[in-house]
């Protein structure tokens, strides 16, 4: 095998790593607009979630433990989001913005009350490599957590597009007037699937805590949860399209590192490449795409 044929499939193989925080906040954010609220709160959801992992790994030792608190940090948060914009119809982006600050402030806060440090946690015992023979030739050594990804792509799509659960979840967001004539009960609806979209964007906010870097660092999540929302818009809000915007955005990070590596270009310039790709998506200039919903909040005559 050539040496250009090793950077390739190395590239590769970090493209796919990089592309998992992205991944799992465009897939959640993707269940929350598919019922029609607007979850601005995945940079937040995130950055608790990584927070709570390590917390909770630094406490047990164990990081299965720390997956688990971790994802119910996100089952928390999208149940404070959902009473919020659902139940009590408060403005889906002022619930959000709250929610992006609170996890800066409030993770800031307790790493200098347990680790008497503002930036960084103590490290601990990340996640261990899932070995399968097959798949590691194309996508290397990885955790649970890309096999987990795949996962969550071909079963979204196939609840979304192939069950009539995923009917009703598309009708609830598309129109839930029709919805609810038709007897769905659309609050019960938005409310569960804006905690199961916030539960699949935490498993982003552990990934770099326990399967990408073993610690938690104050603001680690570094736009990922903005570039994941960028990545449902221009993925069309589907599983695979977000997979897809995904890689993306995952291949500017990794080429990034690698130009750096190389020292072609100022680190400077270098690292703005992902966060240009996120502004050229949110602007429109790579695409238009139309949303699945109005996200207006449906109150019930």
């Amino acid at each position: 095998m050539s040496l250009f044929s090793i950077l390739n499939l190395s590239l590769f193989q970090a493209t796919v790593r990089m592309s998992m925080p992205v991944l799992f906040a465009a897939l959640g954010g993707m269940f929350c607009e598919r019922v029609g609220i607007v979850n601005i709160g995945l940079e937040g959801i995130m950055l608790n979630s990584a927070f709570f992992a390590v917390f909770a790994t630094y406490l047990s030792g164990n990081p299965w433990i720390g997956l688990l608190l971790g994802v119910l940090s996100g089952v928390g948060w999208g149940l404070v989001i959902a009473f919020l914009t659902v139940k009590y119809y408060g403005n889906q982006i002022v619930v959000g913005t709250g929610v992006n600050v609170f996890g800066l402030g409030f993770s800031a806060f307790m790493c200098q009350r347990i680790w008497g440090s503002r930036g960084a946690s103590e490290s601990v015992v990340g996640l261990p490599l899932l070995r399968i023979p097959a798949l590691e030739r194309v996508l290397g050594e990885n955790t649970v957590f890309v096999y987990l990804a795949f996962l969550l792509i071909f079963l979204s799509h196939l609840f979304l597009f192939s069950t009539h659960w995923g009917l009703r979840i598309r009708a609830v967001g598309e129109s839930p007037q029709s919805a609810d004539a038709a007897g769905i009960n659309v609050h019960g609806y938005k409310i569960v699937f804006v905690v199961v979209g916030s539960a699949i964007t935490s498993l982003g906010g552990v990934f770099l805590s326990l399967a990408h870097l073993n610690f938690f660092a104050w603001g680690m999540t570094s736009g990922r949860g903005f570039m994941g929302l960028a990545a449902m818009i221009f993925g069309k809000w589907t599983p695979l399209g977000c997979f897809l915007a995904s890689l993306l955005f995952g291949f500017t990070d990794a080429l990034q590192m690698r130009l750096q590596a190389l020292g072609i270009l100022p680190a400077q310039i270098i690292l703005l490449f992902p966060y240009v790709v996120t502004i050229l998506v949110l602007s429109g200039l790579v695409g238009k795409a139309i949303p699945p919903s109005d996200y207006k909040p449906y109150e019930k005559r």
